[in-house]
């Protein structure tokens, strides 16, 4: 399942560093996830690592986009055709 950053956001920009897909930019009232480029951190970590740094904790499941671990390491490999996954 992708993630996504609800509207408690509060703008800090933590978030955005931590993401190795790039998927997480500066909105117009908070940051906001591409859920073509999340993977939850797939193929990278063993959790998703703009979570962990959030300060408010806005960072959800989109419930809208329902994936599993295999879909979310699917879209891993098509991001980066070049690159091994982690695999945890």
């Amino acid at each position: 399942m992708a993630l996504m950053i609800n509207d408690e956001c509060s703008s800090c920009g933590a978030c955005e560093a931590e993401c190795p897909n790039t998927a997480i930019s500066e909105g117009e009232n908070h940051y906001m996830i591409n859920p073509d480029l999340c993977t939850e951190c797939v193929g990278f970590f063993a959790e998703a690592q703009c979570t962990s740094v959030c300060p408010t904790d806005s960072i959800i499941p989109d419930a809208d986009r329902k994936e599993d671990k295999a879909a979310l390491l699917a879209k891993f490999k098509k991001i980066h055709p070049d690159k091994e996954p982690v695999l945890s």
